[in-house]
Formats: C-alpha cells, structure tokens, sequence
C-alpha cells in the first residue's frame, strides 16, 4: 500500500538530515503542511531546536497578488517558518525522491476569529468560538475557497489533502481546553455547535425554523445535559433531544452549505492545478460531525474529490461508509496516528493498516514523520517494510 508521512516545514528547514531520514521510512509520499493551525510541537532530531511554537494559523508560503485590499486574508508565519518555507522544504524532500502533496487547513483559524470576530460561529447561547469560521457566511466562504486553491497548488506538489473543510463547532483539541467536565455526548456536541450568526439564522428561516425558537429550544434541551442527563444515541438522540423536525431542518442546512463549499473549494483548486492534481478530503463519514476531518456524505464526496482521508487509530470502521460506495479509483487513505505519545501505536501499525485494507483502504497516512521518536519511528518502518 503507498504511504504518506505528514511533515511541517521545520521539520526539514534547517535540518539536512530530514529528507533522506524521512524517505528510509518506506514512503512514496510526503503530506507536507502549506497552510496550518497554530500548534505547539517538538522536533526531537532537529539541530537547531526542539521545540517550534506556530502562534498562530498562517500560510507557510509568500502570499499571492489575490488577497490584495481584502479584509479576510490569509496571515503570514512568524519566525517559525519564514519566507516560503513550504517551498523549500518541498525542494528538499523531493530531491529525496518523495512526492510532495500539500497539507492545507481551511475552517480552523482562531487568530482570523480574533480579530474578525463576526466570522466566527455563534452558539445558542450567544458565545462566539474564534478557531471556527463560519461555513456560511458569503465572505468566508470566498476567503476559504481561495485559500484552498492557493495553498494546495504550491509549485512543486503533486496533490493536496484539505483538512477542515466543513463546519467546526464546539470541539476544538486546544491545549488548553476545559470543556470536558461535562458529558455532551454526541448529540449535545452537534447542539453546542450550531450556529446562530446572521447567515446562519437566514438559513435556518429558508427551512421554516424560527432562528430565536431554536435557539431556545436547544437551550431548553441542553438544561438537563448540564445537570447530567446522558444525551449519546447518535443522530436519534439528537432528534430527541430537539425534536425530529427542527433537528432534520438543521441538519438539512449545514449539510448543504457544508457540500457546497467542498464543491466549490474542490473546484477551485482543480481550476489552478494541473492535470493530474490530486485532490483529497480529510473526512468522516457521518455528515453531521464537526471538526478537522469534515462530516461529509460519502456518495457526495466521492463524486466531488479523488477520494478521502479517514481517521483510523481508534479503528477502521469509518471506512466502511465510503467503501461500500464502490468508487473505482477513488483513494480511501487510512489516517493512523504512529506517535505513541499522542495516542498511536506503531508497533501494531502492520496488522492495523491490513485490517484497514480488509475494509478498503488504499493507502496509508501516517501522522506524524517530525514528531514521532526514534523508537516510533522505527516501529514505523519494520511496518512498512513488511507491507
């Protein structure tokens, strides 16, 4: 099975040892970030630092004459990837001999929230969550849009993997959250992330939904979540605790805004692309889900992009949606966290990418080449060598 390791830039800038490192891991590939979410992360080989504090989401790369006199703009990196570092690394590594795709973020920016905060997605109860832009807001949807072709069509890259390419919502992954002391549950996390910003509510009154009326009543269904009412059971449990006809309306509304904005992102980066540019989604199977893998419909997005890039390391269950689909050709790249400190488990990496295959996968992501140990990445390795 191909395999692509994940790489931000300084992981190999600075760092002559990195690509041919990278490349005796046994990957044909390397998915390498071009636009990215501030993060905090160890570079445990690298000569000149170990630890590279991004401080906020920036483009990795010089930003193009498009962005001139708009208000919503992508920011640059700070001193933690300067000048086109995208490039650079790309160089380098594809004198390694690997093929070089592009990582790109869309809908997860709390710097953008921050300082536009009429971007951001509003909650029943008023608050704004900064690191979500709002999907259906006409300028953001054009700044994402143009971000994605941007970023994902860097001179050099053969493909590109967009993450975050859906609606965000109350869970963020942040360092420091503190959002667990209660219980949500599947259906009250779908609750807490929908949106009440003016586009939203516009689009919620298209589907006979009074915008206040459903505000209150997932205030008024989330009462007895705060107090400790279980609220899981998947999609029922959300149209129980909301009622089946409001809760299907919203649901009717994101799932479209969210499907449009892939085709048009889709059809953006195809347009600056050349021929044979592929062009992945980050995604869950389950269209309502928030979050960096984007819920999307498996039918719909397989007919949009060249395929998808499913989170595996809790298992290769999500999959399945999209390969009964029986997309000829289409990529069903299984996602496996191979850092043991974050949750994954390299050592198991070759009888977890086989039963990834079993359920059809097609190739391998493996997050994450710059942060894993020497012992990680090693496990990696022999896996790879005895695929």
């Amino acid at each position: 099975m191909k395999a692509s390791a994940f790489v931000y830039p300084w992981d190999v800038n600075g760092d002559p040892e990195a690509p041919a490192r990278i490349a005796a891991l046994g990957t044909a590939q390397v998915t390498l970030a071009s636009a990215y979410h501030s993060t905090r992360a160890l570079t445990p080989r690298h000569p000149r630092h170990r630890v590279v504090t991004a401080e906020h989401a920036a483009v990795l790369y010089p930003a193009g004459d498009r962005w001139s006199g708009r208000a919503l703009r992508p920011y640059p990196a700070g001193d933690w990837a300067p000048g086109d570092a995208f490039g650079e690394a790309a160089a380098a590594l594809a004198d390694a001999g690997l093929q070089v795709h592009t990582w790109v973020v869309l809908a997860h920016n709390s710097r953008l929230g921050a300082e536009h905060p009429d971007t951001s997605v509003v909650n029943a109860y008023g608050d704004r969550y900064p690191w979500a832009p709002c999907i259906a807001q006409p300028a953001t949807r054009a700044y994402l849009t143009d971000l994605a072709a941007e970023a994902a069509v860097r001179p050099g890259a053969r493909g590109t993997e967009l993450e975050s390419l859906g609606w965000y919502g109350l869970a963020h992954l942040h360092a420091h959250d503190k959002t667990a002391g209660v219980g949500l549950g599947d259906a009250g996390q779908y609750l807490m992330s929908l949106c009440f910003c003016p586009s939203c509510r516009e689009g919620y009154g298209a589907h006979d939904l009074d915008a206040d009326e459903l505000a209150a009543a997932v205030r008024a269904a989330l009462e007895p979540v705060w107090r400790g009412a279980p609220s899981d059971g998947g999609w029922t449990g959300v149209e129980k605790l909301l009622g089946e006809a409001p809760a299907n309306a919203t649901r009717a509304w994101r799932d479209a805004t969210a499907r449009t904005l892939q085709e048009a992102a889709v059809r953006a980066v195809r347009e600056a692309a050349p021929e044979g540019f592929q062009v992945l989604l980050h995604a869950d199977p389950v269209s309502y889900h928030c979050g960096a893998n984007a819920g999307v419909d498996p039918a719909h997005i397989l007919s949009v992009a060249d395929g998808v890039v499913v989170p595996c390391t809790g298992g290769a269950g999500l999959l399945t949606p999209f390969a009964r689909e029986g997309r000829e050709g289409a990529v069903l790249a299984a996602n496996f966290t191979v850092v043991s400190g974050m949750g994954g488990s390299p050592a198991t990496l070759a009888a977890d990418a086989a039963e990834a295959r079993r359920l059809g996968a097609t190739e391998l992501r493996l997050y994450h080449a710059g942060l894993a140990s020497d012992g990680d990445l090693d496990a990696v390795r022999s896996a790879l060598a005895g695929l």
